[in-house]
Order: C-alpha cells, then structure tokens, then sequence
C-alpha cells in the first residue's frame, strides 16, 4: 500500500509504507542512504562514488538516466534533485509509474531539512544520527575575520559559482563571502581576466566538478592565494557533512596561509 507524500518541489509522491528498493540519481544522496540503510539501494549513476565499494546496478549519468533500466529494477521511489537532474528524465519515469522523489537544495539548513523529509517520507525510515551530528558540526556561528573569494568550477571556459549555491552558503558560514554571489546566473561563465581583476582575498578551487589540483588552476591567478578543497566536501548533502567544517577551515587557513601565489601563464 501507498500513501502520498509531498517532496520539495511541491508535487505528490506515492511512497508504499516499507521502502526496501530505492534508486538514486545523485551522489550526495546515494552516499546518504547507502549510510543510513544498508542494502536498500538497488541502481545508482555512473558518478556515484561513496561508499567506493557499492557494488549495485549502475544507470548512466545524472543527467543521462537509463529511464528504462530504472523501470526495471522495479524501486519503491527513485532519489533526486532538482539541480543535478533534468526535468524532463524526471516526468519520463513519473509517466513510466515510478514514484520520483525530488530534493531541492541551496543551503545547508535546507539540506538538513530535506534529508530529514526525505528519509522520513520517501525512505520511510527514522532520523539518522549521522544528520543529527552533521548539524551540531555547523551550529556555532563563524566569529573570524571575513574573506572574499571567486570558486571557479570549471575551466576552458571558466566558470564560477554564482548566486544561490549550496557552495557559497557552506563558504559564507566559513567567513569566506563569494563575490559572484549577487550575479543573476548560478554558474556563469566569467573570462578569467575579470576574475583576477576582482581581487579577491582567496581563489576556492575545489576538485570536483572540474579537478582542479595544484599544478592545474593556481597558475592561472598570479598574485592571488589559492585554496584547494575537497570538491565533495564543500558540494555534497549527506555524511560528508559530519566532518567538512574542520576539513574546510584548514584547507582554507593553508590557502590564506600561503601568501601570494607565484607567477604563471594562465590558460
């Protein structure tokens, strides 16, 4: 038997009372159930890297699912989101009977408020002690100096995070203030000139979903301090989140720490 729940975007999702077979479209998701239920994940994407041993049915990409195959591992709902997965490949397997169950994130207190209605109403599980310890991680405010930063994202062309991302609230709480914040894009493309001619204290370069890495970004801002983070820490909801504060602020404090980066060619 199902009984209809609201995700939150809003629409009715019929969820059965036991959810034992759950797919998921989005690897912070995946990483969340495959911690808090054991077993109850049958179909995964491409992309979907934690736990590394996981070893279920694979479905392509997050915005390229096998709508069919996702049919026929028959789940009791499939995991999304409203960002990393495309409308339409959503209403394809709503049209196809298989309950959908969108998630919608751009903050931390919003991610944990929509994985506890998401495990509550589309896993039909209890409240895991991994999200209780999460949130306690980020209660105490920031009291430190703040800092403003561009995050670039992607590169060949450059791209940055802009207004209302999960990343920039996760940085603001850290004290670092995103100077694409206040752009009408999410992600805009942004000539790498005009990002080294903003001046920020700090250029973020997470590894994920561009890899950046220390021989591959910071040549591109001479005379700015680079940060390289862990791309999943600073964008994924979910476990991860227990211990991305401190992680965070060191890699942070390191890029800050080491002054002026040194002359390059930037490409």
């Amino acid at each position: 038997m199902s009984s209809e729940q609201v995700d939150d975007t809003g629409a009715v999702v019929p969820v059965p009372e036991t959810v034992t077979r759950i797919v998921s479209l989005v690897p912070s998701l995946t990483e969340s159930v495959a911690a808090t239920l054991p077993g109850a994940l049958v179909g995964v994407t491409d992309w979907c890297s934690h736990p590394a041993d996981l070893d279920v049915t694979r479905v392509k990409g997050t915005k390229n699912p096998d709508v069919e195959l996702i049919r026929r591992l028959r789940p009791d709902v499939v995991l999304a989101n409203a960002e990393e997965n495309r409308a339409p490949d959503i209403e394809a397997l709503r049209a196809a009977g298989v309950p959908v169950w969108v998630t919608r994130i751009e903050t931390l207190e919003e991610a944990f408020a929509s994985l506890a209605r998401m495990f509550a109403g589309a896993c039909r599980t209890g409240r895991p002690g991994w999200l209780d310890r999460a949130e306690e991680s980020w209660r105490a405010p920031y009291d430190g100096p703040r800092r403003s930063a561009v995050i670039p994202i992607w590169r060949r062309p450059w791209m940055v995070a802009g207004r209302d991302t999960f990343t920039g609230d996760v940085l603001a709480r850290l004290g670092v203030d995103n100077l694409y914040a206040g752009h009408p894009e999410r992600y805009p493309k942004i000539p790498l000139p005009e990002l080294v001619a903003a001046g920020p204290d700090l250029v973020v370069l997470p590894d994920e979903p561009y890899a950046f890495s220390a021989t591959d970004g910071p040549e591109s801002f001479p005379g700015l301090p680079c940060a390289l983070v862990s791309g999943r820490l600073l964008t994924w909801y979910g476990p991860s989140l227990t211990a991305a504060r401190p992680a965070l602020e060191a890699a942070l404090s390191a890029g800050l720490s080491a002054g002026r980066a040194g002359p390059g060619t930037p490409a």
